[in-house]
């Protein structure tokens, strides 16, 4: 029996208000798919906390996509028959990456606590959990790479538990790489998802170990997120978003054909979801001076073109 893969990006990521509410927005969003072959689109609007032990996290102001662009774009998702994934995401306005979100295991009088921190964390997740079930989202992501997070199991069931009472399509949490094994919760969610950005030459050993993981949960699998910048040395770390170095277009054209022979393997791999598609398209003619991890004009994009077809139907 043939099933569709996930095939698709994640779209203009943490915009603020009113970045995703134009023509051109729309307009980039359709391209993506006509040129990607995308039947799978991820929407990841953001909350922001102070830094990485602060308890409060704010989603309603100017820096947050507004609920009816976010509806609006999910509609227009829709319309041209893409699937779509809401994935609210936490980030630092200091600049520190939310993997680095912490607090003391047990709570101390006077200093920041995981309680108030999840309090805060489920409130944002609800939010968007409810218009993820307005919206008739097939999928709700749970946040996104919170590493240091992680083994705070009881609180995670807990929250996957209140977004199941509002929110009633599969649920998933996209781990970051390397730590799909260290997660000990995903048999309470419906769907396993990580963040796959793995070095060119390392895939295999890497995919063997989240086969291990997959089959014990018995859970469906996909890479919620993966991608290389055009940078020259990207392929090896592309994971490192500040790497720094010249343009190089056929590295990162590469990796991409490495990592779908590697994953096209591999039937526990539900699909992949690349990152990322931006709102504002550069002109064509500059893709060849762009460095980071859009794929517009670039060879890659036939390399993915080509793979989703392939890919979808298997």
């Amino acid at each position: 029996m043939k099933t569709d893969r996930i095939c698709g990006f994640t779209f203009a990521p943490f915009s603020p208000a009113g970045v995703i509410a134009t023509e051109e927005a729309k307009e980039s969003l359709g391209r993506m798919k006509e040129l990607t072959a995308s039947n799978f689109v991820i929407f990841a609007p953001a909350g922001y906390q102070d830094n990485a032990t602060s308890e409060e996290i704010d989603f309603t102001s100017i820096k947050t996509v507004k609920d009816e662009e976010l509806k609006d774009i999910i509609n227009e998702a829709h319309s041209l028959g893409l699937k779509v994934a809401l994935k609210p995401t936490v980030n630092c306005k200091d600049g520190t990456w939310r993997a680095h979100i912490h607090f003391f295991d047990e709570d101390v009088v006077c200093e920041p606590k995981w309680g108030n921190w999840f309090k805060s964390y489920t409130e944002f997740q609800l939010h968007y959990a409810e218009l993820a079930k307005e919206t008739g989202c097939e999928m709700f992501i749970a946040g996104c790479e919170m590493v240091m997070s992680d083994h705070r199991e009881k609180e995670w069931r807990r929250l996957i538990s209140d977004i199941k009472t509002v929110y009633d399509g599969p649920v998933s949490y996209n781990c970051d790489k390397y730590q799909e094994h260290n997660v000990s919760w995903w048999d309470a969610v419906d769907v396993i998802s990580s963040s796959g950005y793995y070095p060119i030459d390392d895939w295999e050993r890497q995919l063997d170990r989240i086969e291990e993981v997959v089959k014990k949960f018995n859970k469906p699998f996909f890479f919620a997120e993966t991608g290389c910048m055009s940078t020259k040395g990207s392929a090896k770390v592309p994971n490192n978003w500040e790497l720094d170095g010249g343009v190089d277009l056929m590295g990162q054209k590469e990796w991409y054909e490495k990592m779908f022979e590697a994953v096209r393997k591999r039937d526990f791999v539900s699909g992949v979801v690349l990152w990322s598609w931006t709102a504002d398209l550069y002109d064509s003619k500059e893709a060849e001076k762009e460095p980071g991890y859009d794929v517009f004009a670039k060879p890659a994009m036939d390399v993915i073109s080509n793979n989703f077809n392939r890919y979808q139907h298997v």
